[in-house]
């Protein structure tokens, strides 16, 4: 069996064999690491090494085990010789003091019996913590596999914080973020690309005043300008690995910081409470088209607006406008599915054409699924009152002025909301011009989108919510071209 020592160094080098060298302030020595980044400048030097050598410093695990065929009642399975049983806190105490630093035993406890006490020694001082056992091992939030595990974090956290705890608070002062992390050079990237686009869109438009990609106006262009949050979770990272803003050593063995599971940048949590709303998110950390954060998406897709839609409204406008019943015929359920799940697997290239899917309304309903799942609903939670209370004006052109107030806003908080929206109350206007056909007043298209792009904030929204969401979506059709034009003034 490999002693904690041999555990030790093992587990912290469990990843690649690619390393790079850790560059000291003063040049005055290095050590071999392995970091996380898949792209570092030469040399390493934006890593600051200081907390690293704090853990290798941090005193090794070691037990304090009972003597040799020492018999102890009831000793429960999930620990080995390192407990001894029902003794009290001061003879606990006398062990780990003579032991030193980085000792621990497991006792039970003398008043509460069938209740267990890790004592350690850290920093020349006794810790004792309530431990506790589910399968696993813990005295906090953090669990392990072993008792072992659980010690040597805890040491390396205790010897870390209370070493360092100067620097920690002082560590986010001087971040490396901006000039480099890798994240700084995809933000660079898609800033050229963007620059790149309209360059290329503007030479466009002075030769063909029909390059955009919708006739309502919709320009093509992309995402990389919308500002997004970081999703951050709290995460377990695997080998060695530096806050990808402070540029400091994430210590620990379990928990060490947070990772955003958009796009997997990883820092210290208190780091991640500076972060910018610039998240970057990737398409192979989501996974999926349906039920994502609409501008994680279009972020992740560098599209204006989702692809899904894009496609969808397509697929209608080519082939279902004449159809009786747009919208209000629902799709074979089988069928909805079987495009939902084409396009969480193959994206901008799923295969949704007659041939695949000859019933249009299997489009159409795949369409308002999409919608209906979003997470934040096309018309955000904390816009649904501005809307709502637009449409209540009893006066016409109050009405129609408050509504675009209430589109503006949507414009400047959550813009890829805006362009879907517009885009797809353009859509619905076509669809309405062909009503000859397919039956579908502006009225009977807005019973059936009212509660898709609509959603109360509240769990049970108030019934009579329902005419008003109606009437807002008559509204944006039947004034579609003046109310998504931001730059109208009603005033």
């Amino acid at each position: 069996m490999a002693s904690p020592n041999q555990r030790r160094s093992r587990g912290s080098s469990r990843s690649s064999t690619s390393s790079y060298t850790v560059v000291y302030p003063n040049n005055s020595s290095s050590c071999s690491a392995t970091p996380n980044t898949e792209e570092i400048d030469e040399g390493g030097s934006q890593w600051k090494p200081y907390l690293y050598h704090l853990q290798e410093q941090a005193p090794k695990p070691v037990r304090i085990l009972c003597e040799p065929g020492e018999y102890i009642p009831d000793r429960p399975p999930h620990y080995g010789r390192e407990f001894h049983g029902p003794i009290s806190r001061d003879t606990a105490d006398w062990f780990l003091t003579n032991k030193g630093e980085g000792s621990y035993l497991v006792r039970e406890s003398l008043r509460a019996p069938g209740s267990y006490t890790l004592g350690m020694r850290c920093n020349f001082s006794t810790k004792n913590f309530r431990l506790f056992f589910d399968g696993k091992h813990y005295v906090a939030d953090k669990r392990f596999d072993t008792l072992h595990d659980l010690v040597e974090d805890g040491l390396i956290t205790m010897y870390v914080e209370a070493n360092a705890a100067d620097y920690i608070n002082a560590m986010v002062a001087e971040p490396i973020y901006e000039k480099h992390s890798k994240f700084s050079l995809v933000r660079e990237n898609e800033k050229n690309v963007s620059l790149e686009r309209r360059d290329i869109l503007g030479s466009l438009s002075e030769t063909d005043s029909c390059s955009s990609k919708h006739s309502d106006g919709i320009s093509e262009g992309d995402a990389s300008m919308y500002e997004k949050q970081h999703n951050f979770k709290v995460n377990t990272f695997s080998g060695l690995n530096w806050c990808e803003y402070c540029g400091n050593f994430m210590w620990g063995l379990k928990n060490q910081g947070v990772k955003c599971s958009d796009c997997g940048f990883g820092t210290h949590k208190q780091c991640s409470k500076l972060m910018p709303k610039d998240c970057t998110p990737s398409m192979r950390l989501l996974k999926r088209i349906f039920s994502i954060d609409l501008t994680t998406l279009v972020k992740a897709q560098n599209t204006l607006t989702p692809v899904v839609v894009d496609r969808c409204v397509e697929e209608l406008e080519s082939r279902g406008l004449e159809v009786e019943g747009l919208y209000r015929v629902p799709g074979l359920q089988d069928d909805v599915d079987r495009v939902r799940e084409r396009f969480d697997m193959d994206g901008s290239q799923a295969k949704i054409s007659t041939k695949d899917f000859p019933d249009i309304n299997a489009i159409s309903g795949a369409l308002k699924l999409y919608l209906r799942q979003l997470p934040i609903p096309l018309v955000p939670f904390d816009l649904f009152g501005a809307f709502m209370d637009a449409v209540q004006n009893q006066d016409d052109n109050m009405r129609i002025d408050a509504l675009h107030e209430a589109i503006v806003r949507l414009h400047e908080t959550k813009p890829a909301h805006f362009h879907t929206l517009k885009q797809v109350i353009a859509h619905l206007n076509r669809v309405t011009q062909f009503e000859r056909y397919n039956k579908m007043s502006v009225e009977n298209i807005s019973i059936v989108f009212g509660p898709t792009i609509f959603r109360s904030p509240t769990p049970f929204g108030d019934l009579h919510m329902i005419e008003y969401e109606k009437r807002c979506i008559e509204l944006l059709i039947l004034h579609q071209s003046l109310l998504f034009d931001i730059n109208h003034s009603y005033v």
